[in-house]
């Protein structure tokens, strides 16, 4: 028990016979009173063995050999210092699609992740990143026991790491993994930056600003668009380049897992950090390498299972896509497109090839007029994916010939970007300004900007704010922009689809199940056939892939194939919204927004408004067409909300409780609550005719194999013009691996006055994961209670990366009101965050930024000053 105080009692004994009674004084009131309860660690939170808090010296976990266990889901509080404790060193068993992020808490300090396999040490691999930046691995295929090492670069910070699903991407993180050309960056200018300093006798060229910056021009414009910047080549100018930008060449990295790359990543990383600090840059990002998002398979010649499934035919009832003012464009931003199918053929607009690489162009030169697909190969295995990919948006139909396309009526603009081993972030850049009609390094424009925009490609993880303002500037010149959620089968995000104001597809096969190879994430807004190569799930006696055009592997002669992947749905998605934009040339990306997320073009899936697997939907032509024709919207006013939003069983724990409610005024009723897993049970415990009130959700181990389980519960209730859902997520353990409790390490308990002066404080390591507490002689009077770490013994607790925890719960602190009585029962829980410290909120609103300054450690007792 922390700070446990007993308080003794007084008791009064009578007497009998005829003795006159006793004079009883007076019964006087208690004027202190005890606040006591329990904080309890979170489940799945643990603590590293080693941190700067001489009050926890529990071991150390400096070695291989000493690695610390932790089981496959888990949030562990750490920290790391490059001259008192370098190393730490985990172990796990991660499965497939699973990710482990580094949070580091301290901005200017550099701390790196890497994984390698258990017990031998092999196949390392390593994010080696920039001070304060976010670092992630993931397990692409299988599982496997790892090693997990968090080694320090520069300086000593709090650190998060979490074994689990990954989080969204934010700026300014970069994943090892993610393919980017070493040596280059995309900036982007302040365009009143540049202007002044031009004014003022500065460099007007990009040739002579990168000479400034003692860095390489290798494409873009000073002004108006991005730049792609280069170190120089040789080893002095690249070490100058980079100490003149506050940066440093790359030095030996800590730790047992040497990483073949690392030193031209840490340079690249290091340049951009270094430029992102720049007075005069606006942004500043990696060369990301983007790859066509399909996985190619045998050649068949068969149906298009994929067309009725999204109630095609019955859109062609009302357009075939074209408009009664000329033709839809859609811009095909890929490998190319062999412009000689005759399937294709009086289909094209005027395109151009923006592979700059003469070594990726295979065609012998850099950027040029042609966008003709010379092939992504010189081994006789290249893709044509452009022209699968323009075949199934406007391959000719109605001509007895090979297959149709969605919008035969529109017009394909064959945009080259992709050559051997894919393509980079400028030359996307490049390919996606000229279809939106915006200059570029041709220095040419179409005559007609493309009215949507297809990018079946991308990289995973590799978010770019350069990268986003492009297409955000794509946007807004009108263009609708749709892009493929990628074929990883991961949580992660993939890029362009996951930027913001593109349209985000995923894939399902014949039978409208997730295709196997998609990904899955909050960023998928939409999902179309991708089809699934490896079975026959409708027994048709084909595979189940998408089929469209193609060519033999001499480039010319004509074939049609089936391919499968996310590249092959987001053309269903771009041909569908050329139908739309066939009768209502008006519309815009912001309108397609807003029927998306509205319900109005798609089929529900997944059993949810809205998923991670399909986004709001499956695609249907014929709603979609009919949406655009009156360009309808859905607004939501009453919605439906379920406390907690997560259940965490633990391996112990049977039953907990939800309460549904309502916010807002209209009416509302829970028409269905639901569950996916077996050995999840939901029944209602207390609720009004409208299902608004508590359920309680039940457990079952029986049966079980040892190991971490996941399931959802849904409560739907009616909206306009499709039922929504809100999901709250379930998590479950099971067997020996599975952790009892949580553990947070060395915990302080405070007592805060009404005006956030701490008055008094407890201490322990706790046990079994709980921490009890008791304070003695509080007065009449109202009191915070807060409870956290010090792992960076600065003498606060609740810093960034430290666990934080207050009653009731994190973030809405309660006053604890002493009257009259002890109040006890003052139980919470704390947990290690990922943020950049905590807010708390109190019945006047957010504490005041004097209150954390407050969260001292003071061993000081009540009627005590901070």
């Amino acid at each position: 028990m922390l700070g446990a105080v007993l308080v003794a009692g007084l008791a009064a004994c009578g007497g009998g016979g005829s003795t006159p009674p006793p004079v009883v004084p007076p019964v006087v009131p208690p004027t202190t009173f005890t606040i006591g309860g329990r904080a309890t660690a979170a489940s799945s939170q643990f603590a590293d063995l080693d941190t700067a808090d001489p009050a926890f010296p529990n071991g150390n976990n400096d070695s291989t050999a000493a690695a610390q266990p932790l089981p496959s889901a888990a949030t562990v509080g750490g920290w790391a210092s490059l001259t008192a404790d370098p190393l730490d060193y985990f172990h796990a068993s991660l499965g497939a699609g699973q990710v482990v992020t580094l949070v580091i808490a301290t901005p200017t300090a550099d701390l790196d992740l890497c994984i390698a396999d258990y017990p031998s040490g092999a196949n390392p691999t390593c994010s080696l990143n920039g001070p304060g930046v976010t670092d992630q691995l993931a397990i692409p295929t299988g599982g496997r026991d790892v090693f997990i090492e968090v080694s320090a670069v520069t300086g000593a910070s709090n650190y998060t790491l979490v074994l689990g699903q990954a989080p969204g991407s934010a700026q300014g993180s970069f994943v090892h993994g993610t393919r980017f050309v070493p040596g280059q960056v995309l900036v982007r200018f302040k365009e009143t930056a540049i202007s002044a300093a031009a004014s003022a006798g500065g460099p007007v060229t990009l040739a002579a600003k990168a000479a400034s910056l003692g860095l390489l021009p290798l494409g873009g414009a000073l002004q108006g668009r991005s730049a792609l910047l280069g170190l120089p080549d040789d080893t002095a100018g690249r070490v100058q380049a980079l100490m003149a930008l506050g940066a440093k060449a790359a030095t030996p990295r800590l730790g047992s897992f040497p990483s073949p790359e690392a030193d031209a990543r840490r340079e690249t990383f290091a340049l951009v950090t270094a430029l992102r600090a720049h007075a005069d840059v606006a942004s500043a990002d990696l060369n990301f390498i983007h790859e066509p998002a399909m996985v190619p398979n045998d050649t068949y010649y068969g149906m298009q299972w994929h067309y009725p499934l999204i109630q095609l035919p019955q859109a062609w009832d009302i357009t075939t896509g074209t408009p009664a003012t000329g033709s839809v464009v859609v811009a095909v931003v890929d490998t190319g497109v062999v412009l000689s199918h005759p399937d294709l053929a009086g289909q094209f607009v005027t395109g151009y090839d923006f592979v700059s690489s003469v070594a990726m162009s295979n065609d012998g030169n850099g950027i040029d007029p042609d966008p003709n697909d010379p092939g992504d190969s010189t081994v006789g295995a290249s893709s044509f994916h452009g022209t699968h990919v323009a075949g199934t948006i406007a391959a000719l139909t109605n001509n007895n010939l090979g297959v149709a396309g969605i919008a035969p009526g529109a017009r394909i603009m064959p945009v080259r970007v992709l050559g051997k081993g894919g393509g980079t972030s400028h030359d996307i850049i490049q390919g996606l300004r000229y279809a939106a009609g915006l200059s570029n390094d041709s220095g040419t424009l179409p005559a007609k900007r493309a009215d949507v925009i297809n990018l079946s490609l991308g990289c995973q993880d590799c978010f770019s704010a350069t990268e986003q303002a492009e297409y955000t500037a794509a946007l807004a010149n009108g263009s609708i922009i749709i892009a493929a959620a990628g074929n990883n089968n991961s949580p992660l995000l993939f890029y362009p689809a996951s930027y913001a104001g593109v349209v985000s597809v995923s894939a399902v096969d014949s039978l409208k199940a997730k295709a196997p190879y998609s990904n899955y994430n909050a960023s998928v807004d939409v999902a179309a056939p991708g089809g699934d190569t490896s079975v026959d799930l409708d027994g048709n006696g084909y595979v189940d892939g998408v089929l469209s055009t193609l060519v033999k592997q001499d480039g010319s002669t004509p074939i049609y194939e089936f391919y499968q992947g996310t590249s092959m749905a987001s053309p269903h998605m771009a041909g569908v919204v050329a139908l739309m934009k066939a009768v209502c040339p008006a519309l815009t990306a912001a309108q397609l927004d807003t029927m998306i997320s509205g319900g109005s073009i798609t089929d529900q899936l997944g059993g949810a408004a809205k998923t991670n697997n399909f986004g709001y939907g499956l695609i249907n032509a014929l709603k979609a067409v009919q949406a655009a024709q009156t360009q309808c919207s859905v607004a939501v006013t009453t919605a439906l909300k379920v406390d907690p939003t997560a259940l965490d069983f633990g391996n112990a724990t049977t039953s907990l409780v939800l309460t549904a409610s309502k916010v807002g005024a209209g009416a509302l009723s829970v028409t269905g609550v639901t569950d996916d897993a077996t050995w999840l049970t939901v029944t209602s415990t207390s609720v009004d005719a409208s299902g608004l009130g508590t359920y309680t959700a039940t457990v079952s181990r029986a049966g079980l194999k040892d190991g971490s389980y996941r399931a959802s519960i849904t409560f739907t209730y009616p909206a306009t013009p499709n039922p929504k859902t809100v999901v709250v997520q379930v998590a479950m353990w099971v067997g020996a691996n599975a952790p009892t409790t949580g553990d947070t390490g060395f915990l302080y308990v405070l007592v805060l006055d009404s005006a956030f002066k701490p008055v008094s404080q407890a201490q322990g390591r706790g046990t079994g994961g709980n921490y009890d507490f008791s304070f003695s002689g509080a007065t009449a009077g109202s009191y915070y209670v807060v409870a956290g770490t010090d792992q960076n013994n600065d003498g606060k607790i609740c810093d960034a990366g430290e666990a934080c925890g207050a009653w009731p719960t994190m973030g809405t602190a309660t006053p604890v009101v002493v009257t009259t009585a002890n109040v006890t029962g003052l139980n919470f829980s704390v947990a290690f965050g990922t943020g950049a410290g905590i807010l708390m909120v109190g019945p006047a609103g957010p504490w005041p930024e004097q209150a954390f300054q407050r969260l001292d450690r003071t061993q000081k007792q009540f009627g005590g000053l901070p």
